[in-house]
């Protein structure tokens, strides 16, 4: 990651006792182990105060998570707790200061935090949570048991429901006791993990197991609260901690050619823009191709001689044609369920198609690889919006050209059933 990237990862459930708590605690220690020199910062949005418990070095201070929505900057809420964590204090009485679901992720662009925000929610779809789903750049979505399953569906719809991405969502299986067989060969981890896939979500290959060990961390005649890996480090659950964090980086390296959008930038409102075509690596600072990429939150430029090429394969680009949206879905990207692309007219018309089945030329592949900022192989869905009329890439992040894409993107979401 570089410096001033700020990384949000935003750990939901609508229920109860899947372990929320206890991994977003667990991996901000565990990130800050592995990588001593990252900043690592957590805050809930539950009022069950463990955040404290766990980092807070002495009384509490009097500025909480309620500052944050009031417009405090959120460095300036930020105390130095335990094992090198940061922590913004929780509030027992939040309360809504208004019905704005993106107003954390505006605050949180503004700031000037780096590193990675972990951010605990409560087990319940309310503005608090919405507000952290929208604010996340990864949600990691802990199940435990088929209910708790079918409740993820709800964070999806959260994110489609905005016209959000619903890629940057990962399921966990969480809390799974490994002596538990549903039938001789199929264990509680592989049931979620199959039933998962088949519902078309992301699921990690990591499991967290149920451990007695783990559990005895929360409860002891202290108030203390006491992480996995100071305290249970001979357990399965330390090493599947260790993965998790691990994975964590991973996503936040792969993010970090983006840049965080600032109050005072041309392209305010923004979540993310590259400034590089991600087919040459050179700056796109002249008329472009201006594209969003749906399972990053990212948007930039492509060079119009560079796209040139893979324009080539699409049919039937007539004049009227204002924007290409090219999708691949799948478990990997040799093996998808679906691959094509749709050419719209600026209201929001379909123009030409081809929805064939089959793989992605490897121009294609090169496009969706530098886009992401890593390889496709282990892609679940992937949408790429590209407008065919080449323009300074900030005019298509405010006024009416935002406005006429944002409405488009609505448009191409709805019909191939991606947001």
């Amino acid at each position: 990651m570089k410096d001033d990237d700020l990384f949000v990862v935003t750990v939901a459930s609508e229920k109860g006792g899947v372990g929320k708590t206890t991994v977003a605690t667990n991996l901000a220690v565990y990130l800050k182990a592995l990588r001593e020199d990252l900043p690592v910062a957590i805050a809930s949005f539950d009022n069950h105060f463990t955040v404290e418990s766990m980092f807070a070095i002495g009384g509490r201070r009097g500025a909480t998570v309620a500052d944050l929505f009031r417009g405090t900057p959120a460095e300036d809420l930020l105390l130095l707790g335990e094992y090198g964590v940061q922590f913004i204090s929780s509030d027992h009485g939040l309360t809504p200061p208004d019905d704005d679901p993106m107003r954390l992720c505006r605050i949180l662009d503004e700031s000037r935090m780096s590193g990675i925000l972990i951010l605990d929610t409560r087990p319940v779809l309310d503005y608090f949570t919405r507000n952290a789903l929208l604010a996340a750049d990864l949600v990691l979505v802990p199940v435990k048991d088929r209910p708790s399953l079918v409740n993820a569906s709800s964070i999806h719809h959260v994110l489609g429901e905005a016209g959000a991405d619903r890629a940057r969502i990962w399921i966990l299986p969480s809390i799974i006791d490994r002596r538990l067989r549903l039938r001789a060969d199929i264990g509680m981890a592989d049931f979620l993990t199959f039933s998962a896939r088949e519902r078309g979500y992301q699921v990690l290959d990591i499991a967290l197991s149920k451990s007695p060990s783990v559990e005895r961390l929360t409860t002891n005649f202290t108030s203390r609260v006491h992480p996995v890996i100071t305290h249970a480090g001979g357990t399965a659950v330390h090493l599947q901690l260790r993965d998790l964090a691990e994975f964590v980086l991973r996503q936040a390296d792969a993010a970090e050619s983006r840049i965080r959008v600032t109050k005072k930038s041309a392209t305010r409102g923004m979540h993310r823009f590259t400034p590089v075509c991600p087919l040459c690596a050179k700056e796109t600072d002249a008329a472009a191709h201006f594209y969003q990429a749906l399972s990053r939150r990212g948007y930039g430029a492509i060079h119009p001689a560079c796209l040139a090429p893979l324009l080539e394969e699409v049919s039937d680009l007539t004049p009227e044609a204002v924007l290409l949206a090219f999708f691949a879905e799948g478990a990997s990207f040799n093996g998808l369920e679906r691959c094509g692309w749709v050419v719209y007219d600026d209201e929001g018309r379909r123009i030409s198609e081809d929805a064939g089945a089959g793989g992605a030329s490897p121009a294609w592949r090169m496009l969706l690889e530098g886009v992401r900022g890593a390889s496709c192989s282990d892609m679940a869905r992937e949408c790429l919006l590209v407008s065919l009329h080449p323009d300074l890439p900030e005019r298509f992040l405010r006024g009416e050209r935002k406005k006429a894409f944002s409405s488009l993107r609505r448009t191409v979401l709805s019909e191939l059933s991606l947001s």
